[in-house]
């Protein structure tokens, strides 16, 4: 009895273990942001209300639109322009929460040319109209001491640009794929597009962003290249189509690897008194 309670310990534990590197919970939060000069003049309540109605609009959009949206708010000066484009694996109430909960009415309160990367989703909005047009401006993210296998540095460029190459063709130019790295591993990599842009400029978009990893980013395990028109990201771990709980204010978020942890000592105390 004692050996086969130790070996459905054993079992459960080697299965728990593998569970937890093979599953990660998405989460959201904010990567950066480009705010312009502030102007004291768009503090007043109109332009407020305006930019709040922008962003109900934009989220209340990009639920059934795929994760996309394009929309304007108010009249004369006060009229503002937004777009957003979410994640095209997150979920639609997360891709509504994230566009909801930007922070950009709170960090970037007397600006009017406002960028905002998230996790989930981009949001951006301006004075003036900007859809339609490819703006290369990005931001990068990289773990600066989580190097590569340098085995894999032509291999990596070669993944990468043949997603680059290809995710304009896609119908909401949005792609992931998979390298086999060898040794039973595996690279993760994603690329999108806003879908306000031309597929042509959708390629010129992710070009640019392959010259960064290229010349910038180097030989990194792990990086993400968050654009204004498009975006990067490359993981040793599948990051894409994870099951997310959407966070909220004041609560704390139950990643699945703590899920998996529970489970396991539920079960375990079980075992140990059955």
């Amino acid at each position: 009895m004692t050996k086969f309670l130790l070996d459905r310990i054993e079992f459960l534990l080697s299965f728990f273990m593998l569970l937890s590197r093979t599953c990660f919970a998405d989460s959201n939060e904010v990567v950066g942001l480009q705010c312009s000069a502030s102007n004291n003049a768009i503090t007043n309540s109109e332009y407020q209300s305006n930019l709040q109605n922008l962003l109900s609009s934009l989220a209340e959009n990009a639920g059934p639109s795929n994760g996309f949206s394009k929309a304007t708010s108010g009249k004369g000066d006060s009229k503002i322009y937004g777009l957003t484009q979410c994640r095209g694996d997150v979920l639609s109430m997360n891709c509504i929460n994230c566009i909801r909960n930007s922070t950009a009415v709170h960090d970037c309160s007397s600006s009017e040319n406002v960028t905002v990367w998230q996790k989930w989703c981009l949001v951006r909005y301006a004075n003036v109209s900007f859809a339609g047009t490819l703006d290369r401006s990005a931001m990068a993210t990289a773990n600066e001491t989580d190097y590569d296998d340098p085995d894999l540095v032509s291999k990596r460029l070669d993944f990468m640009q043949q997603l680059a190459s290809t995710t304009p063709d896609q119908p909401f130019m949005f792609q992931t794929a998979e390298l086999d790295a060898g040794q039973n591993r595996t690279r993760y990599g994603m690329a999108q597009c806003t879908r306000d842009i031309s597929r042509n400029d959708c390629g010129k978009c992710l070009e640019d962003e392959l010259v960064t990893f290229r010349t910038t980013i180097g030989n990194k395990k792990g990086w993400e290249i968050y654009g204004s028109s498009c975006s990067m990201w490359y993981h040793d771990f599948r990051f894409y189509f994870n099951y997310s709980i959407p966070r909220n204010e004041g609560s704390t978020r139950l990643s699945l690897h703590k899920v998996a942890t529970g489970v396991m000592v539920a079960l375990l105390m079980f075992l140990t008194h059955s």
